[in-house]
């Protein structure tokens, strides 16, 4: 994961620092709640499959980076999380038969903060590594690589990484987008490394590309393209191609140690994508194309060698 500015897709606005709650209803609705009237129904034997301490608090504690639209963002009201992770949370939640708190955290301290039990999944766009299996499982969700974004107009003519050689990248800390830098650097001619600057958010970052600071930032594919297309935000930014670079999937973080809540989401997923309602999730978030046919655990794709 990378991070996208929270103004654009759907008129979200308002970022905001700090840890924000929002409770979602997981466990109410029928099924024409869903658009398109598909939605999984909720399932007895996963939710005594949860941990006993989720079931009697009745609350799924997931936390996100709300700074990554169309995944995760701040709805106007400057304290809703909104995204297609969070509909997807809400979606489990309903299968689980558990309400969902969706909270706000610096992407940087989201594992940290479920390892220690703090939260009990992260949900951020959070692409499943084999260096973060170390420290969570993951169960995997979506697929989508990396894309460069730069200032509309592209005055630099950056067409491919090789194209940032020499030139000021901007990107969020502690992002995959940060080990493709320091990888493809190396391939640079001597003298014209990359001169990577990394940021506590990627709206940050952003200010350096819009200020002419860095000639490039590097997102996740689909919040690249909705910071390119989003009326609000179009006229500042465009892809400098529709490549995505070293695709990999997302994935739900748990805890080490926590296989029973980790299979039982597995499970609730697939319940999802067999029902149609994941595919409507996407579809009413626009990021179709990075559906997966099936949920899968701790799937992480090897980086290529250097």
């Amino acid at each position: 994961m990378n991070a996208v500015a929270c103004t654009v897709r759907r008129g979200l606005a308002l970022c905001a620092l700090g840890l924000v709650a929002v409770t979602s209803a997981g466990c109410a609705g029928t099924d024409a709640d869903a658009a398109g009237g598909a939605q999984a129904a909720y399932d007895a034997a996963l939710h005594r499959q949860l941990p006993a301490a989720i079931r009697a608090r009745g609350v799924l504690r997931v936390e996100t980076d709300a700074s990554y639209a169309p995944a995760e963002s701040f709805a106007p009201d400057g304290h809703t999380i909104v995204g297609f992770d969070a509909d997807l949370a809400d979606a489990l939640g309903h299968v689980l038969g558990v309400k969902i708190t969706l909270a706000n955290a610096d992407f940087s301290k989201l594992l940290d903060r479920v390892a220690a039990g703090r939260s009990d999944v992260v949900m951020s766009a959070l692409t499943d590594t084999p260096q973060r299996e170390r420290d969570a499982d993951f169960i995997n969700y979506f697929s989508a690589g990396t894309s460069i974004v730069v200032k509309r107009g592209n005055a630099h003519g950056i067409t491919d990484l090789m194209g940032l050689c020499g030139r000021t990248v901007a990107v969020e800390k502690d992002t995959t987008q940060v080990d493709l830098l320091a990888r493809s650097s190396k391939q640079c001619p001597p003298g014209r490394p990359m001169n990577v600057k990394s940021f506590d958010t990627n709206d940050d970052a952003l200010v350096q590309l819009r200020t002419g600071q860095a000639q490039a930032v590097l997102n996740d594919y689909p919040p690249a393209v909705a910071l390119t297309t989003d009326p609000t935000t179009r006229a500042e930014y465009q892809l400098a191609s529709t490549t995505q670079y070293e695709p990999g999937l997302y994935g739900i973080a748990v805890a080490k140690g926590a296989p029973a809540l980790r299979d039982a989401i597995e499970a609730a997923l697939n319940r999802l994508i067999r029902s149609g309602e994941y595919a409507e999730i996407l579809r009413r978030w626009e990021v179709r194309e990075g559906a997966v046919s099936t949920a899968s655990v701790n799937a992480a794709r090897v980086a290529p060698a250097t």
